[in-house]
């Protein structure tokens, strides 16, 4: 019997992943070596720059420009975080009230302007509520995870030492796209009723917003196209483990190619508009012979 390929895997802590993570799954022909990082995307520079990990959980966005870009990783069809990012910009109400029919000529911040969860709402601001991109100001403090980007005119990098709450608090910035939902009272959602917009987006677009899914190097894929397959399988047997998704709750965390299908065309669309990629993927180019397969 021949060893377990030993696989150096980044992988975030999720009910999705948990099982997995904790030992309870395992497989005699993979062994999934996860590094210690507490914050996966605090790794992503690592995942396209370095090419440091054979299977690693990436934001969409990241990937895609990562792609654009020549670096040689290919998707599985397995969402491990998804969100509907409606929530995540908010403005400090104290200063007056805002809309997003106000963003023209404003300051907005954000951690980095290729952040999915950036890139998903400027998407939204610019669809469904109209906002001309190229007239608000981005604030940023981090550079692209892709080292090739170079951000567009429009965007500034906020003074060292500055915080993007501090930021928002004292007025040097008008409104800011958050990696949580604050709970300072003062901060308040720049999209009225976040919750209904989201379902309003849900059923407008048939699409979930996807954030994190997980890509294999090339190289494995090629060389160990078994071991794709396995990961993937425990993958999937963790989500069961899970109970995932729970009774009456759509699938935020959709596995399979044709299931996420809709959900990645939506995704290339927004960045492709945005010149974040120089065209429009199809779906199945972000999948190799043994991915495409999958599920």
């Amino acid at each position: 019997m021949t060893d377990p390929v030993a696989v150096r895997t980044l992988l975030g802590d999720y009910p999705v992943t948990q099982a997995l993570k904790r030992g309870e799954l395992r497989s005699p022909s993979v062994t999934l070596n996860f590094v210690d990082v507490k914050t996966p995307s605090t790794a992503f520079k690592r995942v396209v720059r370095d090419l440091e990990f054979d299977c690693a959980e990436l934001a969409i966005v990241t990937f895609l420009m990562a792609k654009a870009n020549g670096k040689p990783l290919v998707l599985l069809p397995a969402v491990v975080l998804a969100r509907f990012q409606h929530p995540y910009i908010v403005y400090n109400a104290e200063r007056g009230p805002l809309t997003p029919a106000d963003l023209a000529g404003r300051r907005v911040g954000t951690r980095s302007y290729t952040v999915t969860t950036s890139t998903w709402l400027r998407g939204i601001l610019a669809d469904d509520y109209g906002v001309p991109l190229q007239r608000v100001r981005w604030v940023t403090f981090e550079e692209a995870h892709v080292a090739e980007f170079r951000d567009p005119p429009t965007v500034e990098r906020a003074p060292e030492g500055k915080e993007l709450v501090t930021m928002l608090l004292s007025g040097e910035i008008d409104a800011a796209i958050m990696g949580a939902v604050p709970t300072d009272p003062r901060l308040k959602p720049l999209i009225p009723d976040p919750g209904a917009a989201a379902e309003a987006w849900r059923k407008k677009y048939n699409a979930i917003q996807i954030n994190h899914m997980v890509a294999v190097k090339e190289s494995l894929s090629k060389s160990h196209p078994d071991s794709v397959r396995e990961i993937y399988r425990l993958l999937g047997e963790s989500k069961k483990a899970a109970k995932l998704p729970k009774p009456g709750e759509i699938d935020t965390l959709p596995f399979g190619l044709e299931t996420n299908r809709r959900n990645l065309e939506i995704v290339i669309d927004t960045v492709y508009r945005q010149r974040m990629i120089p065209r429009r993927f199809s779906v199945d180019e972000l999948f190799d012979d043994v991915t495409r397969k999958l599920g």
